[in-house]
């Protein structure tokens, strides 16, 4: 163990940069990470907050933060595709490559996976990690360490596109304007659909979204959003509708938006249980598609960023210096309207 500074969530609503133990040998397979920049996730203040995420509860201190880009300081034996020096993100989630999660390809859902910063494992709010080096991916040159640790949640937007089985030419609509919805907004385009409405009651998060060739934003508090798609499909409905929301609410006139034949896909966790109204999704045979997280997307998510296809820097509202992470946390709690993602550089420049 390795005496570092990191951001440490002693309890429930109580934060504390401080010196903490943490694991830094290098051994086979893995590299040694120098952090350069970490975004702030709901997840991350989720945990400040309330101190637990469903079953996840933070018993013991655990330092925060899973949206990481850094360089390879360190390698170790057997690593080929890495050296020292290399830019990197890394993907936070470590599942046992022998469950039969893993073996099906689908690892995002492998019960045993050790994901940063879900209690009890620490994230990456510190100077340096180690990770597996098949968990840890290449930048290029010309992807900013901010960009790279956006890939984490655009990666949730690929996973969701792919759920989707966008088809070239698709309208969608997004249910949520917040980091994740935007995300799974320009995934969607870059999945092929000629349009993507982001509905959302927050107007400065939806100018945001609104930036994007294709995106077309709807004030929910001020307009009736089944009537706007009914006026653009010509009362056909939606080939995709994403609820990235996490409302119940969402849920009470969803099955309005898609089309016969359409598809829901389900990409914000509800804080309690949803009515779902099974006759009408049946009429429609509307397909509901579920996203946890992500599988086999970083690679795909890095080559869109790196080709200019997918601009995420206009996401990114402020970055705080490594000594005001906690301030960064306490901006995060005020949820302000017009913040889309917060970072903190680790890194000292």
């Amino acid at each position: 163990m390795t005496k570092v500074r990191a951001l440490v969530l002693e309890r429930q609503h109580e934060l504390a940069l401080r010196e903490i133990d943490l694991p830094l040998e290098v051994g086979p397979g893995m590299v040694k990470i120098a952090i350069h920049t970490v975004g702030v996730c709901g997840s991350d203040v989720h945990y400040y907050t309330h101190g637990r995420i469903g079953p996840f509860v933070v018993n013991e201190p655990m330092v925060l933060g899973h949206e990481a880009a850094g360089t390879v300081v360190e390698v170790g034996e057997g690593v080929s595709h890495l050296k020292v020096g290399d830019r990197v993100c890394m993907e936070p989630g470590i599942p046992d490559p022998q469950s039969r999660a893993s073996r099906l390809g689908m690892y995002n859902v492998d019960p045993a996976v050790r994901f940063w910063a879900t209690p009890p494992v620490h994230g990456v709010l510190t100077a340096e990690v180690v990770h597996p080096a098949n968990y840890t991916f290449k930048l290029p040159d010309h992807v900013s360490f901010a960009e790279g640790a956006m890939v984490e949640p655009f990666a949730v937007g690929m996973q969701a596109a792919t759920k989707a089985r966008i088809t070239p030419g698709d309208t969608a609509i997004v249910l949520g304007a917040g980091p994740i919805g935007t995300m799974v907004a320009l995934a969607a385009l870059a999945g092929g659909c000629a349009r993507v409405i982001v509905a959302d009651f927050a107007q400065p998060k939806l100018d945001i979204a609104a930036q994007y060739q294709g995106v077309i934003p709807v004030n929910i508090g001020k307009r009736n959003l089944a009537e706007v798609v009914s006026e653009l499909t010509e009362g056909w409905g939606a080939d995709v509708v994403f609820e990235c929301s996490g409302s119940p609410k969402a849920w009470e006139t969803i099955m309005d938006l898609p089309r016969p034949g359409g598809a829901i896909v389900v990409v914000g966790l509800p804080v309690e249980p949803v009515r779902i109204d099974v006759a009408a999704a049946s009429v429609k045979e509307v397909r509901i598609e579920n996203v946890f997280r992500y599988a086999h997307q970083y690679d795909r998510a890095i080559a869109l960023i790196g080709s200019g296809k997918v601009d995420l820097k206009p996401l990114i509202s402020e970055t705080f210096a490594f000594e005001d992470a906690v301030a960064a946390f306490d901006r995060a709690v005020e949820a302000r309207p017009s913040d889309v993602k917060l970072q903190i550089r680790v890194a000292a420049e």
